[in-house]
């Protein structure tokens, strides 16, 4: 057992309200485009909140046969597509492959908060109307949280434990924390965590609606309503989704060629032991989940370069977070920029911790800030959120040239749970020319992208 083991991650996926892919989600955060609107459907006409963020245009059936994809819920489908994006990505077609790893050693984490909850509220309206008869044989196999681990494993023949986790909101970064466990102590070579979410209905919205959760009164602008820090936030805004990271052992990445993307190098959970919706005033377990992430990666709150934040826009939770982030950073927090992306896809529940690491991945490879959405009348003005639009930061080929290194993403949830991640820029070795361009197209050379 290598309690050393570095952990890195080779494969990305996501099916967003905001992309479908890594890359498309990534330029929208970025650009500043908002992914929130009216919800679509005449079973939100009645409730009191009928904004989020909705995925569109997905074709199930392009993913999975006619005949499972029927069975199956559409957070299912999400959740297999961003893991099918995940593993070829990180170079596997299929379970016809031959795996880099010992396929005992491969395992699988789906991370939600509620799992296929559709499924459920379907069946129990089937039974009340037509009777027992009427209820799917397959609720029980796939109306469950960790189903999804069981149906990717299936997949790609991934032998290693297959399981759920979940946390509320927090999962997404959890189920991260866990599986860099798993890899760093020995137990497994490869772990692929999905994070998926789908309680967009009415069910769930209207819950949240009378728990005052939701940002209310914006149907007019929908794309104005998260409002992390903003002294007229008044709720959070409900998307759904999926996104999958893949992640291996620094040695097994080298061996077989992998190019990694990012290392996971820190995480941390605790718990607020404080009440089931209210975070605690100072942050005390988030506080402690920071903490105990940079104690992991062996940093100090200086070496944080950005944090990507929680930052739901409920008045109590950002003003938890900075308290949060006051206790466990001290003075040199104030001066860490930090962005709320979920202003921009609005907030995935239990995927959105993996939803905001790969936008933490794609931060040190741009060296670029995400924005925070309409931050028009800041709370908080002694810390620097980065609003309005993007900020660009100085990179280079090596680490040392870089100006974002290290990126501290946090996710908190319902019932005090927290979890905080780091994920740190792996340096590219320089290249023969500073000159980023192919002289011969004019284009980019994909060679040096990684190095931005």
């Amino acid at each position: 057992m290598n309690a050393s083991q570095g952990v890195v991650i080779t494969g990305l996926g996501a099916i967003t309200p905001s992309g479908q892919n890594p890359e498309t989600l990534w330029q929208s955060v970025r650009s500043g485009t908002s992914a929130i609107d009216v919800l679509a459907g005449e079973q939100f006409d009645d409730l009191a909140v009928r904004i989020g963020g909705q995925i569109k245009d997905f074709d199930a059936e392009a993913v999975l046969p006619r005949a499972l994809a029927r069975r199956l819920s559409p957070v299912q489908h999400w959740a297999i597509a961003a893991a099918d994006q995940a593993m070829r990505a990180g170079g596997i077609e299929s379970a016809a492959d031959d795996l880099p790893w010992d396929r005992d050693r491969a395992a699988v984490i789906a991370a939600t908060g509620s799992g296929p909850v559709d499924a459920m509220q379907e069946a129990t309206r089937r039974l009340d109307a037509d009777g027992p008869r009427s209820v799917p044989l397959t609720l029980s196999i796939h109306g469950a949280p960790d189903s999804a681990a069981a149906l990717i494993s299936q997949r790609f023949d991934l032998r290693g434990p297959g399981q759920g986790v979940s946390a509320t909101c927090a999962s997404g970064a959890i189920g991260l924390g866990e599986a860099m466990r798993r890899i760093r102590h020995g137990y497994a070579d490869a772990v692929l965590v999905v994070g998926m979410e789908d309680c967009l209905g009415p069910v769930n919205l209207a819950s949240n609606s009378n728990m005052r959760a939701l940002a209310a009164g914006y149907e007019d602008d929908p794309t104005a309503a998260s409002r992390p820090f903003d002294r007229a936030r008044n709720g959070f805004v409900m998307s759904q989704g999926a996104a999958a990271i893949l992640l291996e052992s620094a040695d097994s990445a080298a061996s077989r060629g992998a190019t990694p993307l990012a290392e996971l190098a820190g995480f941390g959970a605790a718990s607020d032991a404080h009440h089931p919706t209210n975070p605690h005033p100072q942050g005390r377990g988030a506080a402690s989940a920071v903490v105990q992430a940079l104690n992991d990666a062996g940093l100090e709150p200086g070496d944080i370069d950005h944090i990507n934040a929680h930052a739901t826009g409920t008045p109590a939770g950002d003003r938890a977070e900075l308290a949060a982030f006051d206790s466990a950073l001290g003075e040199v927090g104030r001066t860490i920029p930090i962005s709320a992306t979920k202003s921009t896809t609005g907030h995935l529940l239990g995927a959105s911790g993996v939803v905001e690491a790969i936008i933490a991945i794609m931060t040190l490879r741009d060296q670029t800030l995400p924005p925070t959405l309409n931050l028009e009348d800041n709370e908080f003005p002694d810390w620097d959120i980065v609003a309005g639009h993007d900020r660009e930061m100085s990179g280079g080929p090596d680490l040392a040239e870089a100006a974002v290194n290290t990126v501290l993403s946090t996710s908190f949830g319902f019932g005090g749970h927290n979890g905080a991640i780091i994920l740190r820029r792996i340096a590219r070795p320089a290249t023969p020319s500073t000159d980023a361009t192919d002289p011969s197209t004019g284009a980019d050379d994909p060679s040096t992208k990684e190095s931005r």
